[in-house]
């Protein structure tokens, strides 16, 4: 059994509605799977998990957010060689070019992204949820 964390910084929600379906995906494929905010989470327990989830919405112009969730993603990064992961997010502008630069951001550092990144403009649908859930699996 997998054991994945879902780290996620919400300002609106609708990164933290998307976080859930990752969580429910990787539940119903037998994952044990911990649903945490980047506050309660460190690079520290990188080594505890076979996989992690990133979730952060796009701010300002089209970046993560900088005061909690970049300084932690940031502390992670030299722990992402092999690490299975994946992104997801919401925006309300732009075309989704930090979802690009977070990837290849991971992809430098030897992460290994498991599915496409899942982005959602403002809150997430049906279809957004269900890329979410099978992100999720994916895990």
């Amino acid at each position: 059994m997998s054991k994945i964390a879902i780290v996620y910084w919400t300002g609106t929600g609708n990164t933290e509605t998307m976080a859930g379906a990752v969580l429910e995906g990787a539940l119903q494929a037998g994952a044990n799977a911990a649903l945490l905010t980047v506050d309660q989470f460190s690079a520290v327990q990188m080594d505890d998990y076979d996989a992690v989830a990133f979730g952060c919405p796009a701010m300002g112009a089209e970046e993560l957010e900088e005061s909690e969730f970049e300084p932690v993603f940031s502390d992670c990064v030299p722990k992402l060689s092999g690490k299975r992961i994946g992104l997801f997010g919401s925006y309300g502008w732009g075309d989704g070019q930090w979802m690009r630069d977070w990837e290849a951001r991971c992809r430098a550092a030897g992460a290994v992204i498991v599915s496409d990144s899942v982005m959602a403009n403002d809150a997430p649908g049906d279809s957004e949820l269900d890329a979410c859930r099978k992100l999720g699996a994916a895990l």
